[in-house]
């Protein structure tokens, strides 16, 4: 199984605009973050996490052309708002034959796309709109996409918004939760790799700060953990390392983790 990183940044990504603070200046490419999204390859099969506006230049930075699937968190414009791009991969080998795209969500998420893109769903489509096939996913319930069984993880981005982390065997991958249920942390025990979102140090409303997904790595023990959809509050990648737990690592744009799965 591999694991590549193709965002690890907020909403805003880092830099954000107009920000001079030390991480939005920094020259380490570790504090350049697009908008967050990560790609599974595992069992045959290479699965998108989240689609957001940074997603043309994260499949171009990773030489994708091909994708099996996308699996969406929630339907916030960050992790949604880059699907038209996927139509590209409609028309790789154009004009042998198009290739619709999977998409795997909950039914509310599917709502806001099937609204946002309403164009690729009408009758009477024009030539170019992005193939997208839409599957309702519900949480308690694996799906499969090939030979890969998938868990989804449900969580609470906010009082108002549900989320849905994945986990694909022995890695689970969670982002813009705040809240997660005793039965849901249950599915997670046994991950080796964990990867959770901490947005920033001090506590957030819709969001796991440090403090907070430092306590669910520490519940579940995985051997390793990753953290990610950090913003520039988090600090500087370097300092910042510098001071986590033993196992626990900033995770970073292009960083690729494999496991023996």
């Amino acid at each position: 199984m591999k694991l590549t990183f193709l965002g690890t940044g907020t909403s805003q990504g880092v830099p954000t605009i107009g920000c001079r603070c030390a991480v939005c200046r920094s020259t380490d490419r570790r504090d350049r973050r697009l908008r967050s999204a990560a790609m599974v390859e595992w069992r045959g099969v290479r699965l998108l996490i989240d689609a957001g506006p940074d997603l043309r230049y994260q499949l171009l930075r990773a030489d994708v052309s091909h994708l099996d699937g996308i699996l969406l968190t929630h339907e916030h414009k960050d992790h949604i708002g880059g699907l038209d791009d996927v139509r590209a991969l409609n028309f790789v080998d154009y004009p042998e034959a198009i290739h619709p795209v999977d998409i795997y969500a909950t039914e509310r998420t599917l709502s806001t796309v099937r609204k946002d893109f309403d164009y690729a769903f009408v009758a009477d489509k024009y030539r170019g709109v992005p193939e997208i096939c839409l599957h309702a996913i519900h949480h308690g319930e694996p799906f499969r996409v090939g030979d890969a069984e998938i868990v989804p993880i449900a969580g609470r981005h906010s009082a108002r918004f549900e989320v849905t982390g994945f986990r694909f065997g022995r890695l689970a991958y969670l982002t813009d939760f705040k809240e997660i249920a005793e039965e849901e942390v249950r599915r997670l025990e046994g991950v080796e790799v964990l990867v959770v979102n901490a947005l920033r140090v001090k506590p957030h409303d819709s969001h796991f700060n440090l403090e907070e997904a430092l306590t669910l790595i520490r519940r579940l023990r995985p051997q390793h953990a990753f953290l990610t959809h950090m913003s520039h509050d988090m600090g500087l990648h370097a300092e910042r390392s510098r001071l986590l737990p033993e196992g626990v690592e900033l995770a970073y744009d292009t960083l690729e983790i494999e496991l023996n799965d």
